[in-house]
Order: structure tokens, then sequence, then C-alpha cells
């Protein structure tokens, strides 16, 4: 078996992306993990599938992690994701609506060359103590269509995301797993954010996990609309005017090489 690919990454969270829009997808969790390998496979933080819509949108686009696990959500692939269409010639519109498991997506390339995506409405449920080795926790629970437990911190370089971070990804409260985020705010419209992101551990950016964090420091007035978020990958922007009104996330996408994966590569099996 042969399985072309496509490299790609926003604001350094990297993605291996697959066109199966003519072929089905039927990779199994075994053969996802040995592509998102960055020893034995090409190596990404996420593989994005690109299928066809039956709901009347553009495409279909799902996420999988680089556990094999798949997932609702990924801001930084959804910018990829159009980039990835538009120059493979699956699309000449600059703005498609695509189907995600966690609901509609509408991202579009923009005159400068970084890409927007509507992100739609969050979910901020407030926040709530929970106990991490026997010390309280406080962190802001939100949702971008995935899950996120977010917490404000002084120095995001001294911040527990390798230590802490997968504890929280896999504590009772979240049964489904969760992404864990810390930020500082720098002033009224910037902060610096790390992620350890639920199925891949820590990312050099994270898209909907700067969605949730500019969510939570807007919601607790530490800063203003728009805001810019600084992830160890790159900057991206976050707009959001409140209340019902979707969240705007605005970065870059950039292709890095194409290739071809070999059975070999996909079919050793696991130690």
């Amino acid at each position: 078996m042969k399985l072309a690919f496509t490299k790609m990454q926003g604001a350094g969270n990297d993605f291996v992306v697959l066109d199966c829009t003519r072929t089905p997808f039927n990779l199994s969790r075994h053969q996802l993990r040995r592509i998102a390998d960055r020893h034995m496979g090409v190596g990404c933080d996420q593989i994005l599938v690109v299928e066809k819509s039956h709901s009347g949108a553009d495409f279909r686009y799902r996420i999988f992690n680089a556990d094999g696990g798949e997932v609702e959500q990924c801001g930084n692939g959804a910018r990829c994701f159009v980039k990835f269409v538009r120059g493979h010639g699956l699309t000449r519109k600059r703005e498609i609506a695509v189907e995600t498991l966690g609901g509609l997506i509408r991202p579009k390339l923009e005159a400068d060359g970084e890409v927007s995506v509507d992100m739609g409405r969050p979910a901020y449920s407030g926040t709530e103590s929970i106990d991490v080795d026997g010390q309280p926790v406080e962190v802001a629970i939100v949702s971008m269509g995935n899950p996120h437990a977010v917490q404000v911190v002084r120095d995001v370089a001294r911040a527990p995301v390798s230590t802490q971070g997968p504890k929280i990804e896999r504590h009772k409260r979240f049964p489904q797993g969760v992404n864990a985020g810390y930020f500082h705010v720098i002033d009224r419209h910037r902060i610096q954010l790390r992620v350890w992101e639920r199925g891949s551990g820590e990312t050099l950016s994270c898209g909907t996990g700067a969605c949730a964090a500019a969510v939570t420091a807007i919601e607790r007035k530490l800063a203003e609309s728009p805001l810019a978020v600084e992830t160890r990958g790159g900057t991206l922007t976050i707009s959001w005017k409140g209340g019902d009104n979707p969240v705007i996330m605005k970065g870059p996408a950039q292709e890095v090489f194409q290739g071809t994966l070999f059975e070999g590569t996909l079919e050793l099996e696991e130690r």
C-alpha cells in the first residue's frame, strides 16, 4: 500500500494531511500512531483527513491525535485545511464551510496569506477547583467544540505543563479527557500561552487552546478583544465580542513538504 500525504504546520502545530475525497479512509489506530511517530513515521501532532461532506458543507474534516484517537476540533489544523484544499485544487473558494465532530466551522484565506476561522460560539462554564495530587487547582472550563481546562499563571515558562498537564488531561472530572492550558496576561491585548493537548502532549501551538484562553481572559475581564495569543510556535489573533458571538481566530498556515508512505512504514508491529 502507498499513501500520499502532505506535511503542514500552523504556528508550529504540525500535521500530516490526507486527501480521502476519492478513496475511503480506512487506517487503523495503530497505523495512525505509526504515521505520527517522529522516529518511525512522518511525525506530527495530529493527522487531518479531508473527506466529502454529506451534510451540505464543502468538506468533512476529521482530526486524529498522535495517539490515534479521533477528536472534535483543531483550530490550527483548520487553517491548514483551507490552504490544503485550495492548493491541491479541491476548491476555488477562499472561504469554505467545513463539517467537524465539534460542529461547522468556516475557515477563510485572507488577502495577507493568513487564514481566519469562524470557530463558532464558545461555551464558557466558569471556574472550578479540582484536586490534583491533593492540591486544589482552579481551572476555567471552556468548550470550543472540544474541552479545555484553562489556568492563569504568573510565568508560562515555569508553568507545570509537562508534569501537571497529563494529570489534568486524565482527571476524573473529565471522563473524555481535556486540554490543559496555561496563560499569562502581558497587557490588555496580549497573553502568552502553553497547552498540554489531549492525546498529543505539549505542542508548540494550539488553536482551540488559544481561543479558550482568550475567552477566559475576556470573561474574567483580564484582557480585551482582539487579543494576540503568543505561543512557542507563533502568534495567533483571537477576536470575540462576548456572549453568543463566534470566536474568530487568525494566523499562519504553511505547507512544508509532500511525500508517500509505504506499506512497511504503516504495518510494522507495535513493540
